[in-house]
């Protein structure tokens, strides 16, 4: 009792005193994750737009190359989970001005990233082809959608940064909100230019780049008319080099653990490619459904950043742990349906997806491996939620590399015994290692951070 009496004169001596509660946690959580659903969402429209031409190739082409994708950018989600870590314990300690010095200093990383991006695009492109190695056609569909997505660089990667901005500070509902009218337009015109009017790949990546730039435009506004209303912000604070240091350090290594995943996912890609296109289509199929968990899992992840940083910029050891317990019950529980939702539905909505029987049944096979992905896999996306809010991103990365070392080894040894089975077992061994390591190092962090 005493030491909880401490915790909470700390909190209020050093910024705004706060309780974690299921109401605090929720209040974050399920926006964030009716918002992360429009994103898989959005690879299903884009999945069943090009599906309903038919041809494995064109689907093949599209999931290699959102994985190329995904590959650059996922690698610069520090501009949004490091924004959020750094924002919430802004909150944590009373400090309005370093809230707007993070986000200006994310959006210069992010124009200055997403321009050089856009001008690579045809590298990129190249690179990719390389590294999927599939056959030609699903190359050619490839690249066309690469060079065309990359060209929304510089708007996605400020989205970011804005989006980690508003969820640092626990705005759950105007989070949604942007990400509902990013998501919104990607979806309405991913149909009328790619199916309606025949655009089929190229369509869908223009409705992306023109999705991402309205996206944009919103969020700046919203920014802008709040930074005037509040205290303004030195050039000096803004520029101050130890903060950009101790930002590119944190961004270092979330870039490193974000390449970390994304190359995973990419052996994953690839290795269901060398069993055949139709298992590349199947296998990518079932993918949007382990991103439909993985988004369900992604909102509470969310809480926990939001509310360990908090709890580590006001020095409360009380409300981490309330974090900690709280955003883990929830996501077990959710876990649990999603789980239940894609064993019970799942087949209707492979046959949504694609009109080609050969996918469906490949797909059909492989359900359940896609199903389990988000018990198995609850427990990372949690630790990662608080390790990221916590800023411990040293242990984060370093976790990560490990858990990549296990999955390669197990990708070796069980898809050549036991093929597809074997590569999706492998993707479960990858997610149990992220979620148990980084759990078994909590307990030292916390002693050492409060």
């Amino acid at each position: 009792m005493g030491k909880r009496i401490l915790d909470q004169v700390s909190a209020t001596a050093n910024g705004r005193s706060f309780i974690v509660t299921n109401r605090s946690v929720l209040a974050i959580a399920v926006p964030m994750t009716l918002a992360y659903l429009t994103t898989p969402l959005l690879g299903i429209v884009d999945t069943a737009v090009v599906g309903q031409f038919g041809d494995a190739a064109l689907l093949g082409g599209l999931a290699a190359g959102a994985l190329v994708f995904d590959v650059v950018f996922t690698c610069f989600n520090f501009l949004r989970s490091g924004t959020t870590g750094l924002v919430a314990q802004a909150v944590g300690r009373g400090d309005e001005l370093e809230e707007q010095a993070v986000l200006w200093r994310a959006v210069l990383i992010a124009v200055v990233a997403g321009i050089v991006f856009a001008a690579l695009a045809p590298l990129v492109a190249i690179a990719g082809q390389w590294f999927i190695s599939a056959e030609p056609r699903v190359s050619e569909a490839m690249a066309v959608y690469i060079r065309i997505r990359l060209l929304a660089a510089p708007f996605s990667l400020i989205n970011y940064a804005i989006l980690g901005y508003v969820l640092g500070r626990g705005e759950g509902g105007l989070g949604l909100m942007l990400q509902l009218v990013l998501n919104g337009i990607n979806i309405s015109l991913c149909i009328l230019l790619g199916l309606k009017l025949g655009w089929g790949v190229s369509g869908v990546a223009w409705a992306t780049v023109i999705g991402e730039f309205v996206a944009m435009l919103l969020g700046l506004v919203i920014v802008i008319r709040r930074f005037r209303a509040a205290p303004r912000l030195p050039r000096h604070r803004l520029l101050d080099l130890s903060a950009f240091l101790r930002m590119l350090s944190l961004n270092r290594d979330i870039m490193i653990r974000s390449f970390s995943l994304l190359a995973a996912f990419a052996l994953f890609t690839r290795q269901g490619a060398q069993f055949g296109t139709v298992t590349l289509a199947a296998n990518a199929v079932l993918m949007n459904f382990f991103l439909i968990a993985g988004y369900f899992l992604d909102g509470f992840a969310t809480a926990a950043e939001q509310l360990a940083g908090r709890a580590v910029g006001a020095r409360t050891a009380v409300q981490f742990r309330q974090a900690v317990r709280l955003t883990l019950f929830w996501g077990f529980g959710l876990a649990a349906t999603a789980t239940l939702v894609l064993l019970l539905g799942g087949t209707d909505l492979v046959a949504l997806i694609t009109t080609s029987k050969d996918v469906r049944a490949v797909a059909d096979i492989y359900l359940p491996w896609a199903a389990f992905t988000a018990l198995s896999g609850v427990l990372a996306f949690q630790m990662d939620g608080v390790f990221i809010g916590a800023t411990w991103s040293s242990d984060m990365r370093n976790m990560m590399l490990l858990s990549f070392l296990v999955f390669s080894a197990a990708l070796l040894i069980l898809a050549p015994a036991f093929g597809n089975h074997g590569l999706w077992a492998a993707l479960h061994v990858f997610l149990l290692v992220r979620g148990f390591s980084l759990l078994a190092i909590l307990r030292l962090r916390m002693r050492t951070a409060f």
